[in-house]
């Protein structure tokens, strides 16, 4: 597939979602030294269906030779095409409390093609403040700092500031917004907003665990009562 066709190809939500998995597993399968990988030896690593993985990869235009297996190096730089990984991608922090200071310090965002270049706050007694080699910047530096539709804007703020401060990004020019706060946010189109509420995550868990627990339960007979043997005695009065 040419790198041209990599924004026109249609690939389903759900298809997308399951890429970052087949990445980092092919990057682990990479530096074993392996070069090649079978559908089922790869579907396995990720947790998956051979048949969902291998229609997944068919939306990309990677369909593996039969009898050998996917090329790792070259699935690898299909996907990370597909994913915008080969090319860096700017990222700006809004919200530097406990949640911002964490994505911050977050090591993993270079290995991936991300890189912060500005950490954001409207709270006066963190303007200012050098977290993980930068320093907090008010918001309204965002427009300095954002470059329109090459930087993904990251809110870590509390759900009644939320859409305020998606407001002032979309403004700046941010296009795709990660939303870590627990509300929906509204953005005009053309806007892309990924959520992540941890809450419901837990909860979801939560669910899953108690349904496990509930069918582990062994049903219970009911206990009756013990009843005494009975003797009738024949002409006895009591």
């Amino acid at each position: 597939m040419d790198e041209d066709d990599v924004g026109t190809v249609d690939v389903p939500e759900a298809t997308v979602a399951r890429l970052p998995q087949y990445l980092r597993a092919l990057s682990v399968l990479a530096e074993a030294g392996l070069q090649t990988v079978s559908s089922e030896a790869l579907a396995e690593a990720v947790g998956v269906g051979s048949a969902k993985l291998r229609k997944d990869l068919s939306h990309l235009g990677s369909y593996g030779t039969r009898g050998v297996g996917y090329d790792v190096t070259e699935l690898h730089r299909q996907i990370a095409d597909h994913l915008g990984q080969t090319t860096p991608w700017n990222v700006v922090i809004v919200g530097i409390g406990n949640l911002g200071h964490a994505l911050a310090g977050y090591g993993g965002f270079g290995d991936r093609g991300f890189r912060v270049v500005g950490l954001f706050d409207d709270g006066s007694q963190v303007v200012g403040e050098v977290v993980a080699g930068l320093r907090v910047r008010p918001l309204a530096d965002l427009p300095q700092v954002v470059h329109p539709g090459a930087t993904i804007g990251v809110l870590a703020v509390p759900a009644e500031h939320a859409q305020g401060v998606c407001d002032q990004l979309v403004a700046a020019g941010v296009r795709s917004v990660l939303n870590f706060a627990p509300v929906v946010l509204r953005v005009p189109a053309g806007v892309d907003v990924r959520k992540v509420d941890l809450a419901s995550e837990l909860q979801i868990l939560a669910f899953h665990a108690q349904r496990r627990a509930v069918r582990g339960a062994a049903p219970v007979a009911p206990r009756l009562p013990s009843l005494a043997p009975v003797t009738e005695r024949v002409g006895e009065v009591v």
